[in-house]
């Protein structure tokens, strides 16, 4: 594959620095690790909230196909600038892969237009992720369920829009359903909200999720289409006004 898909990982990467636990599992960063799920199809790069324009340029997102999303903790931090460009970009056709918390974050839920609340818990409970659309190519390589042995729960409802495409559903120990694979179209954009992935847990170091993220990204790749033309519009054939 001479043409390589172009990622860039986004994370606020401060859990990492202000809390040992968090630093014991990702020493390197959660974006690393999340990175870490992309072979030589793809080109990887990273950006953080810190940086400047929290390193998504104009320049950056041009050259990204698609978006990774892990945010958490700074969620306000965010500029409404960037949140704007980055949202853009994904209705121009730029592939968005949201993951666990990142759906409190301006992005989604500017593109979701609800609030995208839900339940949580944080017990260190297994949750067990069901593949109901074994068809879809996000679950390419995924047997009927994997299961990860700690995790934070998020359960219903999830006030998220129906979803253009349920992939995933998961349950959890302390009994608690979510949809927790959920693919949407927005403009010419492709976007998939995948929910593991809790800080203080090695989540992001198993096979099954790095599977997934990086079937997503494939997934959400642009079309190779034209920008959609919208405003004032010459007729395609002549128009008689008579009789």
């Amino acid at each position: 594959m001479t043409n390589k898909l172009n990622v860039t990982v986004w994370n606020e990467f401060r859990h990492e620095k202000n809390q040992e636990a968090v630093r014991e599992v990702y020493p390197d960063g959660l974006h690393m690790a999340i990175g870490g799920s992309f072979d030589d199809r793809f080109n990887v790069s990273y950006a953080t909230l810190d940086e400047p324009e929290h390193g998504l340029t104009e320049e950056k997102l041009a050259g990204t196909d698609v978006l990774l999303w892990w945010g958490h903790c700074a969620h306000g931090e965010v500029q409404d600038e960037i949140v704007e460009r980055v949202c853009k970009r994904v209705l121009e056709g730029m592939g968005l892969v949201v993951l666990h918390s990142g759906h409190f974050s301006k992005v989604f839920k500017k593109l979701m237009g609800t609030t995208c609340d839900l339940k949580w818990r944080e017990a260190g409970e297994k949750e067990r992720i069901w593949v109901v659309s074994p068809g879809h190519p996000i679950a390419e390589g995924i047997g009927e369920y994997f299961e990860i042995e700690h995790e934070e729960m998020y359960g219903e409802h999830f006030d998220i829009p129906e979803p253009d495409h349920l992939v995933f559903a998961s349950w959890f120990q302390g009994g608690e359903l979510f949809r927790s694979g959920c693919c949407f179209h927005r403009g010419q954009g492709k976007i998939f909200y995948f929910r593991p992935g809790h800080e203080t847990y090695p989540t992001y170091y198993q096979e099954e999720v790095r599977r997934v993220i990086s079937n997503a990204a494939l997934w959400a790749a642009p079309t190779k289409r034209e920008k959609q033309v919208y405003g004032n519009a010459q007729p395609l054939e002549p128009i008689s006004n008579e009789g």
